[in-house]
C-alpha cells in the first residue's frame, strides 16, 4: 500500500475513533512507524489531512450509498436500502461514521467540506420525498428537515456507542440488527401515510 494510503487510513481511524483534536501528527507517525515529517511530505498541515481524509471518506460513503440504491426497488424500499446501508458501514467501517460525526461535531469548514461531496445524494434524496409526497405515499413535511431529522437519528442510533452503554444496550452485532429494525419500524410509521401491512 501507498504511504499516503496508509496515512489517509491511519488518520481516518484516529479522527473517526478519538476524534480531530486528539490526534497528533506525531502520534500518526509513530504508529505508522514513520517520521512526521513523511506525513507533511504528503500532506502540508493537519487541517491539509483532515481535508483529504473528508474528501476520500465522502466519495466512499457516497458510492455506498449510490450502490445501495442502484440496487433498490421504489418507494420506501429506497428508504430501506439507505439505512440497511448505514448500518452496515457502521459494522464494517466505524471510523467511517464516527468521522461524519466529527466533522459535524468540528462545523465549517470540515462540515462544510463533507456537505458539498454529498450534496448530489441530498439532492436526490429531497428530491425523491418531495416527489413521494406529491404522490401522497409519504407525510407532507420540508423535505430538507425530513432528511435531516432522519439522517440524524440513523447516525445516532447505528453509532452512539457511549450513548448506548450509558443506557445499558451493549453494542453486538445482534443489538444493532435489532436496532436498526425498530428504526426502520419508527421511520416508516412516522413517514409513510399508510405503512405497509396496517
Amino acid at each position: 500500500m501507498r504511504t499516503p494510503d496508509r496515512i489517509l487510513d491511519a488518520a481516518l481511524s484516529s479522527f473517526g475513533t478519538r476524534g480531530y483534536e486528539a490526534t497528533s501528527l506525531d502520534d500518526l507517525a509513530a504508529g505508522l512507524g514513520v517520521r512526521k515529517q513523511t506525513i507533511l511530505y504528503h500532506f502540508s498541515s493537519k487541517p491539509a489531512l483532515l481535508d483529504a481524509v473528508i474528501d476520500r471518506s465522502g466519495a466512499e460513503l457516497a458510492a455506498a450509498l449510490e450502490h445501495s440504491l442502484a440496487r433498490a426497488g421504489p418507494g420506501w424500499e429506497r428508504v430501506e436500502a439507505i439505512v440497511r446501508s448505514v448500518f452496515r458501514l457502521a459494522a464494517r467501517r466505524p471510523e467511517l461514521l464516527g468521522l461524519v460525526r466529527e466533522v459535524g461535531r468540528l462545523g465549517p469548514p470540515a462540515a462544510t467540506r463533507l456537505t458539498e461531496a454529498l450534496d448530489p445524494l441530498v439532492t436526490r434524496a429531497t428530491e425523491f420525498l418531495d416527489a413521494e409526497m406529491e404522490a401522497g405515499n409519504v407525510r407532507r413535511h420540508d423535505s430538507r428537515l425530513l432528511l435531516l431529522t432522519a439522517y440524524s437519528a440513523v447516525i445516532g442510533v447505528a453509532t452512539e456507542v457511549d450513548v448506548l452503554r450509558a443506557l445499558g444496550v451493549e453494542p453486538t452485532a445482534r443489538s444493532l440488527l435489532q436496532r436498526r429494525k425498530q428504526l426502520l419500524e419508527f421511520l416508516r410509521s412516522a413517514l409513510l401515510v399508510s405503512p405497509p401491512g396496517a
